[in-house]
């Protein structure tokens, strides 16, 4: 029987609650697009690295209320609305802090070292989209789409979006997404590589808990170690990545995970992973 357990955020823009090992973090501001907030973001830091440590969590599964994934930054509040504490920062502060705000929102939530998944039931828009990029795994609904946005308002962009477009669709595609700033309807990102897979609209939030649910009851370390490979896969040559990966392979042939998988396949059953 399925349990559930509602995690306090701090604030109701931002849902977490806990369901068969998945954490469900829901941005809840359906109003705004779900954009990003001086409540909401800092809510969102805290739920990546609490649920990314929380040994009862085997998956994170990021989404947003209502039509939208995450509208990305507040717009107003780049213009007569700004802060005015921000407009007294000197240069290298406003810098520092920027840099620190990434560091521990996209930052962490690649880092995160368990299967992320962000499911898109609408647009995902300039640090929206940096966000949803960020996991690992990406679905989204058929009326999605997604936009850097980043030149209509001037800016080059944020929260690590050039990296993490260019790794997914590649350096001339990234160049004209982030250039243009244009729509891009779900069925193009999947054909382009920016999400794993489009479903109709109201089979969304059932589809992406299925996969998050089987990722989190799946082999934890193996799943950690895989993520491991693949991230080293962009960061080493080939001999490099090949020697690490197989130091890590020859470290899960103890495990009782291992054990247990080997043990299950013999006897046609499914296995149960403990993570040890």
């Amino acid at each position: 029987m399925s349990t559930e357990t509602t995690i306090d955020t701090g604030t109701s823009e931002l849902l977490c609650v806990i369901r068969d090992r998945v954490a469900l973090i829901t941005l809840n501001r359906p109003e705004a697009r779900n954009s990003l907030s001086d409540a909401l973001t800092p809510a969102l830091r805290t739920m990546i690295r609490s649920c990314g440590e929380n040994p009862d969590v085997g998956a994170l599964l990021i989404t947003g209320a209502g039509e939208a994934f995450c509208a990305g930054g507040n717009v107003k509040g780049m213009g007569a609305h700004r802060d005015p504490k921000k407009l007294e920062m000197s240069f290298d502060d406003k810098v520092a802090d920027l840099q620190e705000r990434q560091r521990l929102l996209t930052g962490a939530l690649v880092s995160v070292r368990k299967p992320t998944i962000a499911a898109l039931p609408g647009p995902a828009v300039g640090a929206g989209l940096a966000i949803a990029m960020a996991c690992d795994i990406r679905i989204a609904a058929q009326s999605a789409f997604v936009a850097t946005g980043y030149a209509r308002i001037a800016l080059s962009g944020d929260y690590g979006i050039a990296w993490l477009l260019t790794r997914l669709v590649g350096t001339a595609r990234a160049r004209e997404l982030l250039f243009t700033g244009d729509r891009v309807d779900a069925v193009r990102c999947e054909a382009i590589g920016l999400v794993n897979r489009v479903v109709p609209d109201d089979k969304l939030q059932a589809e992406a808990f299925a996969l998050a649910k089987s990722l989190a009851e799946g082999p934890r370390l193996a799943l950690r170690y895989m993520k491991d490979n693949l991230d080293e896969a962009l960061l080493f040559d080939f001999e490099t990545a090949r020697d690490h990966e197989a130091e890590r392979l020859v470290r899960l042939t103890t495990t009782a995970d291992h054990k247990e998988a080997v043990q299950a396949f013999i006897e046609k059953r499914k296995a149960v992973f403990t993570g040890k």
